[in-house]
């Protein structure tokens, strides 16, 4: 079954203004999809690496992107198809809350190269 990353942006004002019944409703559905085998997390500090020519790492503490609202967490789910993993991502907490979630199918390369 092809694999999806989705990442949620949200805000604590866009959550505080939806309806609690809309909010819980979109707290069980993550439930059914960590139930379903879906990976959840919320998003933590995060460390840009860079190596370039192989000559040693340099970290930068932070974000690389940059949003108008803040990256609030990550899910690695499984759909039949992108379509599927829109529905199930359009009733997660950031979608329903006044954030966006992304949708990034993962296309993963047998052998490790880049495709």
């Amino acid at each position: 079954m092809p694999t999806f990353i989705t990442v949620g942006y949200g805000d604590r004002a866009g959550y505080d203004r939806t309806p609690p019944a809309v909010r819980d409703d979109a707290h069980a559905h993550d439930d059914r999809l960590r139930a379903a085998g879906a990976r959840m997390g919320i998003a933590g500090t995060p460390v840009q690496v860079r190596n370039p020519d192989a000559a040693g790492p340099r970290t930068t503490i932070g974000p690389y992107l940059q949003s108008a609202l803040p990256v609030a967490g990550f899910a690695l789910i499984e759909a039949a198809d992108l379509d599927e993993a829109i529905a199930l991502a359009a009733q997660t907490p950031c979608a329903v809350a006044h954030g966006v979630v992304e949708v990034w199918p993962l296309t993963e390369t047998p052998d490790g190269t880049a495709p």
